[in-house]
């Protein structure tokens, strides 16, 4: 059922609105009912609805506010307004707020039941739009990434219109940074798009696929040389024009990624697939750039220096402004423009990696903290590299300030089964053989490590062997097989099952991160 919220500031005229129809067989729910505008824009803040019936005069906050309040909030809500014949006049101000209808009072029931189901039939037609969009991009999607069958692949071809002797076709992908949209932006974008004869393909709310073209005399082969080398500068040209009047004229920033040029739509997909690929780009460029292959192919691919041992010995020292620092320095004047985005993002997970280490070593784990796989999803999900160096600093802070709170003195037994762990990982050790090396009884021994390290010596032994396993996983190309081995794992299967319970991926599955 679709949802109501009534708004009539007199008691009695508003229970009247709630049972004067039978909403419920219209297939509507009244679930809210409020006396002023600011108490039912409470009330649709904390469940919204897909209808408001409301009067016009009430105290705090008029029925057109609350609508102007709503209307910048969801441009898909109806509204019918409810109004006096003296009200009427002031009440079509609501007109550019895109209202249902308008009923005088008295309310009439056979009118007010006419509104809602036309309110409804309405909310109904644009969830299928919005449906069908949803279904075009879905299928344009499929089309673009090979995955359309031979078919589909026809049907989309044929919407494209026939290529001219000597056109030269490009297509880009257009990132938009929402925070720089306002209500009605897009329209203005997409005319601006039309005038400057792009065909625009909708992927996603923020992202859209443009398609150029451009008469040359150059016959067209994706080869190098001075004249394609020109013809790359003028594409270029077009779309940074483009970019730069959409931030003039409409304050909005963009990022754009162009792909090789083609001459025939069946190459589309494939200079999607490459626009797409250098979007990563927008990590190190940020909005307001515009990139192709060769502005980025002279990045230099030497990995970025990271000192790790510097960074987690000022985070167990709990040197809050010395770790910030050092992460504010590593992102903001280490990282240039022209670095490889692939080395940028293996020295993200490997600060990741590290404060996860931090974590198991410390307990940190079970204080509601990210995990591996979030850090990992932030580290691909940021914006730009402000929003990766955020991330991190604010991980740090939280790992110093749990562990100003933790006591991590041991007792002088604990230390040296700890240190024994520490040389001789590979060997069988046990709680038992290493109880009757210091001459305790194993029980007591196991109690007093669970209570002082956190984890039983079982755990802690894993630990141990895992995070050895991972810096070889990480930094050397021996196979996991011989990795298991080494760390004194004779069974590989249950390497990876425990490898897994402590990081949260596979050992391959992390060197992949790493390749990528």
């Amino acid at each position: 059922m679709k949802k109501v919220m009534l708004v009539e500031d007199e008691e009695l005229i508003l229970q009247g609105i709630r049972n004067i129809i039978d909403w419920e067989a219209l297939g509507l729910e009244v679930v809210h009912m409020a006396h002023n505008g600011k108490e039912a824009l409470s009330l649709w803040e904390k469940e919204p609805v897909d209808l408001v019936v409301t009067d016009v005069e009430m105290p705090v906050m008029n029925g057109l506010n609350l609508l102007r309040e709503i209307r910048g909030r969801d441009e898909r809500v109806r509204f019918v307004i409810l109004t006096g014949y003296d009200e009427f006049e002031y009440a079509r101000k609501a007109i550019p707020l895109d209202v249902e209808d308008y009923i005088l009072k008295p309310i009439d029931e056979e009118q007010l039941e006419a509104v809602a189901k036309k309110a409804l039939l309405k909310l109904r037609e644009m969830d299928r739009d919005n449906a069908k969009d949803m279904e075009d991009r879905i299928g344009w999607q499929k089309f673009l990434e090979g995955g359309s069958s031979e078919e589909e692949q026809k049907t989309f071809l044929s919407l494209f219109p026939r290529v001219k002797k000597a056109e030269l076709l490009s297509a880009a992908v257009m990132k938009i940074d929402s925070r720089s949209m306002r209500k009605g932006d897009m329209s203005e974008l997409l005319s601006i798009l039309q005038e400057e004869a792009c065909r625009v393909i909708h992927l996603g709310t923020d992202t859209l696929l443009l398609i150029d073209s451009f008469q040359t005399d150059y016959t067209w082969n994706g080869g190098e040389g001075e004249t394609a080398g020109k013809i790359r500068g003028e594409i270029h040209s077009r779309f940074s024009c483009l970019q730069n009047r959409l931030e003039s004229e409409l304050g909005i920033f963009t990022f754009i990624s162009i792909g090789p040029s083609f001459t025939d739509y069946e190459k589309l997909p494939d200079a999607y697939r490459e626009a797409m690929r250098m979007q990563k780009y927008r990590m190190l460029d940020g909005y307001g750039s515009c990139v192709d292959d060769n502005h980025i192919r002279n990045r230099e691919s030497k990995d970025v220096a990271i000192d790790e041992t510097q960074l987690r010995k000022m985070i167990l020292q709990k040197d809050r402004d010395g770790a910030i620092n050092y992460i504010e320095d590593l992102f903001i004047n280490n990282i240039r423009k022209d670095t490889d985005v692939n080395n940028l993002y293996q020295t993200a997970l490997k600060i990741a990696i590290l404060l996860w280490d931090i974590k198991g070593e410390y307990k940190l784990e079970e204080k509601n903290m990210q995990d591996l796989s979030d850090m990992v999803e932030g580290i691909y999900g940021a914006e730009d590299i402000f929003g990766l160096k955020a991330m991190f600093i604010s991980e740090i802070s939280e790992i110093i300030t749990y562990l100003h709170t933790e006591n991590s003195a041991y007792t002088p037994v604990v230390k040296q089964i700890m240190a024994e762990v520490q040389k001789n990982y590979r060997e069988e050790l046990s709680l038992k053989t290493l109880a009757y090396k210091y001459h305790m009884n194993a029980s007591y021994l196991g109690q007093i490590f669970q209570k002082e390290v956190g984890c039983s010596f079982t755990q802690y032994l894993s630990n141990i062997k895992n995070g050895i396993a991972k810096d070889l996983i990480l930094n050397t190309n021996r196979r996991i097989n011989d990795i298991a081995q080494e760390v004194g794992y004779t069974d590989t299967s249950y390497f990876y099952r425990k490898f897994k319970q402590c990081y949260g991926v596979s050992p391959a599955s992390l060197r992949e991160m790493k390749k990528y």
